[in-house]
């Protein structure tokens, strides 16, 4: 993704430079990573292993705990490998395969979490027609588009990035690599390649939460006409755990992008850069199971097979 032959590798700063700092932070994030992965893993065999786990919300669900898989994974066990033996470095073409996974990973999640408002927008207001609408054939094109459009929105800027050089530094103020770090290090024109990340990042956020906005729009405009309190009540918990994680993704990135300082506002990308690689994947699934009944259901039901199993 980067063009240059002096520097063949970079150093990433990381977190912090105070060691026993340093402990406490590997021990979090190598304790949240195992909880985020086996988290998501967990719902991903739900939704596989149980009957009752079958429909398109529960098939988006998996995508979507398979992106955080994959988002943290791209993220972390290269820190805390940085962290454990006290190498900072990063080959080059290891930090160029990292930032496009991120990317990736990232963009495809924001217009994955729209889809899903999408076929919540379905569920609530067409009810009738819901399994029609919603069908296997649809939920795969609706995730390959997902994939589709997260790809073409990062391979502008990335493209753009092929042509970068670096002179003067080959530090990086991160504890992963990612566009923006990377821009800040080099000695090349970057002014229109910022242009583009502005371009890219501001469309797929703004299009994104339109697409919810109207959707969940719709949605308690519904939900307000059905007659019953029960009926309400059952209706806004099926769209609960997808608006608290709506908050948290949404929620991360405007902090992102309104900085007091620069001083500040690097500090203030590394907290939420954690936040969003560790702390979200590890909340997702608890989210998702504690606000659902179907899934709580299933895990019952699958934690009783395991002990029958066992006792065999």
């Amino acid at each position: 993704m980067m063009r240059n032959h002096t520097v063949t590798t970079f150093t990433l700063l990381g977190l912090t430079d105070n060691p026993q700092l340093k402990v406490a932070i590997f021990i979090f994030l190598f304790l949240s990573y195992i909880l985020s992965v086996t988290g998501n893993l967990t719902i991903i065999s739900l939704t596989f292993i149980d009957s009752h786990l079958k429909t398109a919300m529960y098939f988006f669900l998996q995508n979507f705990s398979f992106l955080e898989i994959s988002f943290t994974s791209a993220c972390i066990p290269k820190y805390l490998y940085n962290i454990s033996t006290g190498v900072k470095t990063i080959t080059y073409d290891y930090c160029a395969i990292q930032t496009f996974f991120i990317d990736l990973f990232g963009t495809t999640e924001f217009i994955l979490l729209a889809t899903m408002s999408y076929d919540r927008y379905v569920a609530i207001c067409k009810p009738l027609h819901y399994v029609t609408i919603m069908s296997r054939r649809v939920c795969r094109r609706l995730i390959l588009w997902c994939w589709g459009v997260g790809l073409s929105i990062i391979i502008p800027p990335l493209s753009l990035g092929l042509n970068l050089e670096f002179c003067d530094s080959n530090v990086i103020d991160h504890f992963y690599c990612d566009i923006i770090p990377l821009l800040e290090i080099s000695c090349s024109e970057t002014w229109l390649i910022e242009q583009v990340i502005t371009v890219c990042a501001v469309l797929t956020f703004i299009m994104t939460l339109v697409c919810i906005l109207l959707s969940y729009v719709y949605i308690v405009k519904t939900i307000l006409q059905f007659p019953s309190a029960q009926q309400r009540k059952k209706a806004f918990s099926t769209c609960s755990s997808h608006m608290i994680v709506i908050s948290i993704t949404y929620g991360s990135c405007i902090f992102i992008y309104v900085k007091p300082s620069s001083k500040e506002s690097v500090v203030i990308n590394k907290a939420v850069a954690v936040l969003i690689a560790s702390i979200a994947p590890m909340l997702n699934p608890f989210i998702y199971t504690l606000r659902n009944k179907q899934v709580k259901q299933a895990f019952n039901d699958l934690v009783k097979r395991i002990t029958l199993f066992s006792k065999k």
